[in-house]
């Protein structure tokens, strides 16, 4: 009896279960593989032929890197050593790298300022692009401008010193007018920027030779410095002034909005490349005669132009996409149009077009490269003119080309990343 009894009671588990590890095919990477890549015929057929086209490409690219040269003095050497292998001549690039960088026509001795700036300018944007940083580190990059002014063009530090001057003076002045009115603000603060100008000026013209550097004129600028220096001057200056027109074009006051209007639309509708006929050959004409405006700088004015116009819509349609209830609540709070604009709608605004403006900005860097069709040697005119032209190199175009591609990519690359961490951390919706 006992013996049936307790064959009939069933048995109880007082203690939990531990958990059983997942198939393999359910965890790991081969999950991700059979959820990724081989989720169905379609993406299966997929796969295997983007398969097959890396393996071709591999195939191909493999032995010209492989196979490569460096250290001869000019493509017949590199040619007796490959013998027709299909390797490439990287000896160019060992041979031509400062050319590449730099120009032709800046003094050798000299490299060590351009480089000097280029390591500064990370420094600089530091505190804008990483919030966490500390603030105090702005004020190196208010300053950075007329550093790397100096630095790259040299003359006398008296010349950055006094520009700088003229703007904190310029600060100081709107900062103690901007109680009565954002224009008489604006106003006082130009005057006050211009008169301190003025007066440095006399400064600069009694001691022209105080911590002065050696003067490099801007025709002698070139190479991949070049692309650099109009890439982070224009994306500097494009993205406030396209701030401004984008906000003049949604003005209740006719005359701003249709200037603005007629600014971006026209630009938009010119190819850049015109713009650079026109700033190589009219826009001096624009100038009293007596002037004697750098092309740099021009071809900087018309550059940004451009690209403010294409920043402008950019950010006309973040503006657009802010709910009503976002102006309404500033009105609610009792802010005025600077103060709702600065704190509440233009912030919002900019975190919608984070990826419309770094578009903008990888391809006015790319662009930058129009400058070749002007006579300046960016790293695409040096290519294309002396060092293909040389008798030492000519016909070697494959590995210039892809030295070139590797140089943007990695700027571009960058810029792209930073914009999706940005996107990242700024992310508060839900999905």
């Amino acid at each position: 009896m006992s013996d049936t009894h307790s064959h009939s009671v069933a048995f109880v588990r007082h203690d939990q279960i531990p958990a059983a590890p997942p198939p393999a095919g359910e965890t790991g990477p081969l999950k991700w593989v059979r959820e990724n890549l081989f989720s169905g015929p379609f993406n299966t057929v997929m796969t295997l032929l983007g398969l097959y086209i890396i393996y071709s490409l591999v195939v191909g690219i493999f032995p010209w890197i492989a196979n490569s040269v460096w250290g001869t003095e000019n493509i017949r050497e590199c040619r007796e050593i490959t013998q027709g292998n299909g390797g490439a001549c990287f000896s160019v690039i060992e041979q031509r790298w400062q050319q590449l960088l730099f120009g032709f026509e800046y003094p050798s001795t000299q490299y060590w300022r351009p480089t000097t700036a280029f390591v500064l300018l990370f420094v600089a944007v530091a505190p804008v692009l990483f919030l966490n940083l500390p603030r105090i580190l702005l004020v190196f990059t208010g300053l950075y401008p007329f550093l790397a002014y100096w630095l790259i063009w040299g003359g006398t530090i008296l010349i950055p010193i006094s520009a700088a001057l003229g703007f904190v003076v310029g600060y100081f002045a709107f900062k103690r007018l901007e109680h009565n009115s954002f224009a008489t603000g604006l106003f006082g603060a130009v005057a006050a920027a211009v008169l301190t100008w003025w007066v440095t000026g006399f400064l600069v013209g009694a001691a022209p030779g105080l911590i002065a550097l050696p003067e490099v004129a801007s025709r002698n600028m070139g190479g991949f410095m070049l692309n650099m220096i109009l890439g982070t001057i224009c994306v500097s200056l494009s993205l406030p002034i396209g701030i401004a027109l984008a906000l003049g074009r949604q003005s209740h006051m006719p005359i701003i909005k249709w200037i603005c209007v007629v600014f971006i639309e026209f630009i938009r509708g010119v190819p850049l490349i015109t713009l650079l006929f026109v700033a190589n050959v009219v826009l001096a004409y624009f100038f009293p005669p007596e002037t004697s405006l750098d092309l740099i700088l021009r071809v900087i004015i018309m550059i940004t132009m451009f690209s403010s116009a294409y920043i402008a819509e950019v950010i006309r349609g973040g503006l657009a996409a802010l709910p009503r209830g976002q102006y309404e609540a500033a009105d609610s709070l009792g802010l005025d149009y600077a103060q709702a604009t600065r704190l509440i709608i233009m912030p919002q605004a900019l975190k919608i077009s984070i990826p419309g403006i770094v578009n903008v900005a990888v391809g006015l860097f790319k662009d930058t490269t129009l400058v070749s069709v002007i006579s300046m040697f960016d790293l695409v005119g040096m290519i294309r003119g002396p060092i293909l032209s040389s008798t030492d190199w000519a016909g070697v175009y494959w590995e210039l080309w892809a030295f070139a591609a590797a140089l943007f990519f990695v700027v571009c690359y960058g810029i792209s990343q930073y914009s999706q961490w940005l996107e990242r951390k700024l992310q508060t919706g839900h999905r």
